[in-house]
């Protein structure tokens, strides 16, 4: 075992050598460590790709969004030619931040001392430096980060050797096909910061086994424990499926959709993109949580979602928009309430791990890739 491995990472360790048929859940440390939490940080956000949204809402010259990955401001821009470009969101100047948010903007400028940049990172002016005898307007340039779009996503990764997007989950493309996850538009977006462990929050999506209880006042009645599938994960993302009951009209594929058949018309994917994508994927909608941690008691949460363009021409899909976006926003007081309980819990002298249920594969599998990605990065 490598020395430099923190004692949660060794805890963890122990915790997934064991095989899924005995699997406890993971130990408190890696919740609440701040040891932890950097090793997370340097060995897996800084290497992994990260989604920052989806790419219908930066779909004209000038939109944008930001975000802070692994500490390093960045911001995704649409160029003039219609180019996504990730870039460091850091002024060259005297380095301050430049965008906030998301919007729309004709170039960057910067907040401090109104140094411009033109949509591809390349500096357009910056006032009053002609005394400088150094300086050259061409030699700055803002520095590039990666960025990538797959089925309407948008990922940055820090890390110039991680594999292709498309290449590490091309199975799910192969999965979800016929529901055609560019045939979504995005409707609604949020950021919200909430008071538990990024972890909680991912492995309270990965297994629908809380939501009979969690959510008995909401979708807990829509769907039985007896129709939950969950197979063995992926290096790269795990999932579960669950049955959807036609009493919720818009998860159901439209009667247009000719690409779904059979149970498969009521079929939602709970996709879990490693590290932090969250994708529920019915055949009418979807929403989705992108995470980032804010240290190891507060996650920063990405919330978005819409409605299958099959709906669009409908005449009460605005009313169905509501209705969703209605229980969306119930969905996530519930899970809000039971993730902060997990980690209040979590923080206690007496909180312990439990075996998991065979619904909690997903977060077995999640386990083990958090485990792969640190070894990894302590054994390079």
């Amino acid at each position: 075992m490598p020395n430099d491995m923190s004692p949660p990472s060794q805890e963890l360790r122990a915790n997934t050598a064991l095989p899924f048929e005995q699997a406890r859940a993971m130990p408190p440390s890696v919740y609440t460590s701040q040891e932890f939490l950097k090793e997370e940080l340097e060995h897996i956000f800084s290497k992994d790709w990260f989604c920052v949204g989806r790419a219908d809402a930066l779909a004209n010259a000038g939109d944008y969004t930001t975000c802070e990955l692994a500490g390093q401001p960045i911001a995704v821009i649409r160029d003039k030619d219609g180019n996504l470009r990730a870039m460091s969101n850091v002024c060259l100047h005297r380095m301050s931040t430049l965008l906030t948010g998301r919007g729309n903007a004709r170039s960057i400028v910067c907040p401090y001392h109104a140094w411009t940049y033109n949509l591809d990172g390349s500096l357009r002016g910056a006032p009053a430096m002609t005394l400088n005898e150094g300086f050259c307007k061409d030699q700055y340039k803002l520095p590039k980060v990666r960025c990538q779009e797959w089925l309407g996503w948008v990922f940055v990764s820090l890390n110039a050797d991680a594999p292709d997007v498309a290449t590490q989950i091309s199975q799910v493309e192969d999965m979800v096909a016929g529901y055609d996850m560019t045939n979504y538009t995005e409707t609604f977006y949020e950021e919200h910061v909430w008071d538990t462990n990024w972890k909680v929050l991912a492995e309270n999506f990965m297994e629908s086994y809380h939501l009979p209880v969690c959510h008995a006042g909401t979708i807990g009645g829509l769907s039985k424990l007896e129709d939950m599938i969950c197979p063995p994960g992926l290096p790269a993302f795990n999932y579960h499926t669950i049955l959807k009951d036609e009493e919720l009209r818009i998860a159901m594929a439209h009667p247009s959709n000719d690409r779904l058949v059979g149970e498969e018309r009521r079929t939602t994917f709970l996709l879990a993109i490693y590290p932090s994508l969250m994708i529920t994927l019915t055949p009418g909608y979807f929403w989705y949580l992108s995470l980032h941690p804010k240290g190891p008691g507060q996650v920063h949460i990405r919330f978005g979602g819409g409605m299958s363009d099959d709906y669009s021409e409908d005449d009460d899909v605005q009313e169905n928009f509501d209705a969703l976006k209605t229980l969306l926003d119930e969905v996530n007081v519930e899970d809000r309430g039971c993730t902060e309980k997990v980690y209040q819990g979590l923080c206690s002298q007496a909180a312990a791990p439990g075996h998991l249920s065979h619904l909690e594969r997903p977060n077995y599998d999640f386990a083990q890739y958090l485990m792969a990605r640190i070894e990894a990065g302590t054994n390079a």
